[in-house]
């Protein structure tokens, strides 16, 4: 064999080569990943890469919709990428007070976290406190369970004992700001129609100071 077969054949061995190395290592409608920060959910996720919050889910079976944190990967199905960068799993994101509302979908989120809802009811709302000069039954709610943040009175021909809201469109320092998921357990003489009594934590005379206001509930699934 001549020098120049030789040189050719190698070359023609190499660029062989070369192509199945490519072959090899080019994925093909591989899944990419996402790393989470705080304020992510699937469906803006779904949005930011182009795909339906259906095949989200399905692609990432073991996580939870309503538990997506700083640092979680998840799979982002069909490869698709996104130009924008996620923060770094090590850089500090303080959770920052949000309500986005997605009418069309029925869909709301809080707090970067995603709720699927079934009605919005309007109400006017008060605040009770654990003091005993409140409570007929004492710092318990109607089933006999510690009162705590998230306890809400309201009238069962209104709103049916233990549905699950969103309450939204309140202000005061012993509730979060925004929003709040809250569980209907409680029951009051003077809670009638479209009224709820929130329970914050704290003196009777801090929790006072919330007055009457008129808040928003979405009636989650």
């Amino acid at each position: 064999m001549t020098s120049r077969t030789t040189s050719m054949t190698v070359k023609t061995l190499a660029a062989m080569l070369g192509i199945a190395a490519m072959m090899q290592w080019t994925p093909v409608h591989a899944d990419s990943v996402h790393k989470a920060v705080e304020g992510d959910t699937f469906y803006l996720l779904s949005k930011k890469y182009s795909t339906s919050v259906d095949k989200l889910m399905k692609a990432n079976p073991k996580v939870s919709a309503t538990n997506i944190y700083q640092g979680l990967s998840i799979r982002i199905p069909d490869g698709k990428t996104n130009n924008t960068v996620s923060a770094s799993a090590n850089e500090e994101v303080k959770m920052i007070p949000t309500l986005n509302v997605f009418a069309g979908d029925k869909m709301v989120e809080a707090w970067g976290k995603t709720f699927n809802y079934q009605k919005t009811i309007d109400v006017k709302a008060s605040a009770y406190s654990a003091d005993p000069s409140e409570n007929g039954w004492g710092a318990v709610d109607y089933y006999g369970n510690k009162l705590a943040l998230g306890t809400i009175a309201v009238d069962p021909k209104v709103i049916p004992m233990g549905t699950k809201v969103l309450v939204t469109g309140h202000t005061h320092a012993g509730l979060p700001k925004k929003a709040f998921v809250a569980t209907a357990t409680d029951q009051g003489s003077a809670i009638k129609g479209h009224r709820i009594d929130i329970f914050i934590p704290g003196s009777k005379q801090s929790v006072s100071s919330f007055g009457f206001q008129d808040v928003k509930l979405y009636v989650l699934n």
